[in-house]
Formats: structure tokens, C-alpha cells, sequence
């Protein structure tokens, strides 16, 4: 995400840009990634990248919704079950990780190059940009962004998209009740017993920075 956090719940015109850095099915790569890094640069001389800390798991949906006299849209949402809802999560909190969570999500037509007059995000450099095949790509038309219908977009490095707060009530909102899996305890959470090695998993148990 652009600014480092999910998008503000209070400001729900306000769009967050963010894009698909890797994909992959190996799980090695996914916790290359998560670790730190040390690297040179011309500009800036060396830099340091510290490794990654879990903040939240849970479940996920990606859905259609149609409203009348609306056209159809496409929502990211989301319901953790670690941190527990009853916590006070600083971390989680500061990064507008709220229980739960509903975006419009958009994805960014890659041929649409520099910013629009809705959208101050002038995106990826042409390199780093997504290459859709025809079926997806087509699927734009002459629109600089359509919804992430099919959410195969996501499938792709460098696919770019915009994520809009929509409510932090997604049965209110959608008629949706995500359920989590089980209990909030650490033997059941997948996220730890796959990357407890790789990422500092303090935060995401006990909501407090470390």
C-alpha cells in the first residue's frame, strides 16, 4: 500500500493506491520476502529494510455488489481473528487495521498512463507495470479503472488498484457474516506455524508494538 496502511475509515471518498508486489506458490519466496534487507544505493548510500511484523489474520471475500441505480462494484472485505476484537491494538489501530472491514476495490487500467482529475496516484514506472492478458485487458475498454471482476487481475505483479473505506459493518452493509475459524490462540493460527520463524509475531497476539 502507498501510504502504508489500509485506507481511513473516516475518509471514505478518499482513495488508497496500492499494487501486487510478488506472486508466487512457492512459500520460500513469500518468506524471502518478509525478511530484511541490506542495499546500496547511488543516491542515498546504504540503506537498511527491516524484516516484516504480523499484524493481523483472518479471512477474506472478494465480492460483486449491485445496488439500484448503481453500477456494479467489486468489495475487499475482511474479518480478523487474531488480534481479538476485546484487545486495545495500538499497532493495528495505527495502521487502520480495524475487526473488520469493507473496501470498493478498483483495479487501475495499465494503459491508462499518469493521473486523473479523481486520482492524485500516477502509479508504477512502464517496467513495473502488469501485463494482463487480452481477456482481462479487455475488460477495461477506454476506462482508466474497472471493478476486480474477475479478481484474477490479482493474479499478476505489478497490478495496480485503488481501495475506497465502504463500512465497518459488512453485514449491514452487504447482508454478509464472515466467520472466522476458530478460537483467538496461537496453536491455531496458521500464520504463525507457517512464518513464526520469519516474521515477529508479538504484535499480532498480544496488540502492542515490541
Amino acid at each position: 500500500m502507498g501510504r502504508k496502511s489500509l485506507p481511513d475509515p473516516s475518509k471514505k471518498g478518499r482513495p488508497y493506491w496500492g499494487f501486487v508486489d510478488l506472486v508466487t506458490t512457492n512459500i520460500d519466496d513469500v518468506k524471502t520476502a518478509l525478511q530484511g534487507e541490506e542495499y546500496d544505493t547511488k543516491t542515498k548510500g546504504h540503506r537498511h529494510t527491516s524484516a516484516v511484523r504480523a499484524l493481523g489474520e483472518g479471512i477474506y471475500r472478494i465480492v460483486r455488489h449491485k445496488e439500484e441505480k448503481k453500477k456494479p462494484h467489486t468489495h475487499l472485505i475482511y474479518k480478523l481473528e487474531f488480534p481479538p476484537e476485546d484487545e486495545n491494538n495500538e499497532p493495528q489501530e495505527s495502521l487502520n487495521i480495524k475487526h473488520e472491514g469493507s473496501f470498493h476495490i478498483q483495479i487501475k487500467n495499465p494503459d491508462q498512463h499518469g493521473s486523473s482529475s479523481t486520482s492524485q496516484f500516477r502509479g508504477l514506472q512502464n517496467k513495473r507495470r502488469a501485463m494482463f492478458p487480452a481477456h482481462l485487458q479487455g475488460q477495461f475498454g477506454n476506462l482508466r479503472y474497472c471493478p476486480a471482476d474477475p479478481p484474477d487481475f490479482l493474479n499478476y505483479e505489478g497490478c495496480e488498484f485503488l481501495l475506497v473505506s465502504a463500512s465497518q459493518d459488512i453485514e449491514e452493509e452487504l447482508g454478509l457474516d464472515l466467520q472466522t475459524e476458530g478460537e483467538a490462540i496461537e496453536s491455531c493460527s496458521d500464520l504463525i506455524k507457517t512464518f513464526g520463524e520469519t516474521a515477529s509475531t508479538s504484535s499480532l497476539l498480544r496488540g502492542t508494538w515490541v
